[in-house]
């Protein structure tokens, strides 16, 4: 008897079977995976096969590399494929069993391995700290095979630099994949990885995961460390998480990544189960808030209202209580907030710079970054001042939202935007105050959770007229990421949108505009 290819069912893999001399019977024998067949997975079910001896780690960072060199060159989302990716280590088991995964090229650092956080300013700089985050990742079966683009110092909800280029939304190339995490969020969308690393210290992992059809969690602040150097970042304003295709995911994410450290501020309350379990979990009756209405200066368009009172609609038929609710903070306060807090980065960078014997001026700093320097130095304002609007800020939504269970918000006010929009941190045409109420306004559903702590999904509920993601953003209370899964889940399973596939994505043999 010959050789045969067939599918198994389970798996939808391919594997090739030969009569056993001995006895007669087929001997089934993995053939290679297809790039095909990668691509139709999340980052769970790809660990499942590796697992399960149906694939192996190596074989899914070669698949990785194979994507990436076929759909990069248009979207520009990976700027360093490791060399020595295919020997990378991690665990043999854990939630991401052999699963290729992305670094984000500030934030959570990798021992010895670059990190320019997008600014010419670090180019060749090398990290000598290797970060709690990527510890958790290795140990979780996570191979870390690359690092994706970054606005520069994370400045931006645009990713476009001096030093890395304009990062294309696989979904139309001439629109941004958002920030500061849109490298992350383009490579998962575009299939390079199933799930990549992100950070959010204002809607970095929201507004990328909308605007390219992902799943994006800023968890609650102290759910994942900093440690052991960046513990609490940015006064709690930042946390690291993961940019992924499905909630299920998600939830493993939050499985691997939680938990406490020494040097961490405080131990937030830990989960009565793991997440994965909440899946399962039922989510009962929930008062849920509903903004209908815009936070900032920037309208809501029509097609985004529509999505989010359609996902209030199915949320309203599944039992839960919605009740409309008004801004609860004003836009003008974060504006300030983010100013106040420009001292402390003039005096971040000044460091930094000096660390590594390095000037700050127009050749390292792109003009925007310049003048937020500039202005920090200048104003010298009290880190008090910043801690009681933070204070402010934080109890002020706090009385306005205490009443219900989740919240549901758009994520941001529009669809991804062109590039080089005016709100990028190379337009040298705009002042520093100028920049900072411009980002108020297009992150003026996501930044006041950064401020309060509490966790938030961007979810791709919905899609315009022309096609481009929309992403809507339910929000919990401290410490309570368990309900936001269930409620996920939910609306996955009744919005499912696994089927929806980019223009521009590895596999894909269409034609589509270069940069």
């Amino acid at each position: 008897m010959g050789i045969s290819r067939l599918t198994d069912v389970e798996s939808n893999l391919e594997f090739s079977y030969r009569a056993d001399v001995e006895t007669g019977r087929l001997v089934k024998g993995i053939t290679e995976m297809q790039l095909r067949e990668y691509l139709e997975y999340d980052a769970t079910g790809l660990a499942s096969l590796v697992s399960a001896g149906e694939v192996t780690a190596v074989e899914m960072t070669r698949l990785a590399r194979q994507a990436h060199d076929e759909v990069n060159p248009r979207i520009n989302a990976v700027i360093e494929f490791y060399d020595d990716a295919e020997t990378v280590a991690g665990a043999d088991t854990g939630l991401f069993n052999g699963v290729p995964f992305l670094r984000k090229d500030i934030g959570a650092s990798e021992a010895g391995r670059l990190q320019e956080s997008g600014s010419r300013l670090f180019k060749g700089y090398r990290s000598n700290t290797d970060s709690y985050y990527f510890r958790r990742a290795r140990n979780a079966g996570l191979r870390t095979v690359g690092r994706t683009t970054t606005s520069e110092l994370g400045m931006s909800a645009t990713t476009e630099s001096v030093l890395s280029g304009i990062t294309g939304n696989p979904w139309d190339l001439d629109r941004s994949a958002g920030g500061s995490s849109g490298g992350a969020a383009a490579a998962v969308a575009a299939g390079i990885t199933p799930i990549a690393h992100g950070s959010d210290g204002g809607g970095s992992i929201r507004i990328p995961a909308s605007w390219c059809g992902l799943v994006g969690l800023n968890p609650s602040r102290g759910r994942v460390s900093g440690g052991p150097d960046n513990q609490d970042a940015s006064f709690g304003r930042s946390r690291s998480f993961v940019l992924c295709k499905t909630v299920r995911d998600m939830a493993a994410a939050l499985d691997v990544f939680s938990g406490p450290h020494p040097g961490d501020p405080f131990i937030i309350v830990q989960p009565n189960r793991r997440y994965v379990e909440e899946l399962a979990q039922p989510t009962g009756t929930l008062r849920v808030g509903i903004a209908s209405t815009k936070w900032g200066a920037i309208d809501l368009d029509a097609e985004v209202l529509h999505a989010l009172e359609a996902t209030a609609s199915l949320l309203e038929e599944m039992g839960h209580v919605l009740v409309d609710f008004t801004p609860p903070y004003k836009s003008s306060d974060y504006t300030r907030i983010m100013l106040a807090a420009s001292s402390i980065f003039a005096r971040s960078l000044e460091d930094n710079a000096r660390a590594i014997g390095r000037a700050i001026d127009s050749s390292t700093v792109e003009p925007v970054n310049l003048k937020h320097y500039e202005y920090g130095r200048a104003e010298q304002i009290d880190p008090r001042e910043l801690h009681e609007a933070l204070r402010k800020m934080r109890f002020q939504v706090g009385e306005a939202i205490q009443g219900f269970d989740i919240l549901l918000t758009p994520t941001m006010p529009h669809v991804a935007t062109p590039h080089r929009d005016s709100y990028c941190t190379t337009n040298a045409t705009i002042s520093a105050e100028e920049f900072k109420a411009a980002d108020a306004a297009l992150c003026q559903y996501t930044g006041v959770f950064n401020v309060t702590g509490q966790p938030s999904v961007s979810l791709p509920l919905a899609q315009s007229l022309s096609g481009l993601p929309i992403g809507v953003q339910i929000v919990g209370r401290f410490g309570d990421e368990a309900t936001l899964v269930r409620v996920a889940r939910d609306l996955e399973e009744a919005l499912p949108w696994s089927g929806r596939r980019p223009e521009v994505r590895a596999g894909n043999n269409s034609k589509s505009a270069e940069l």
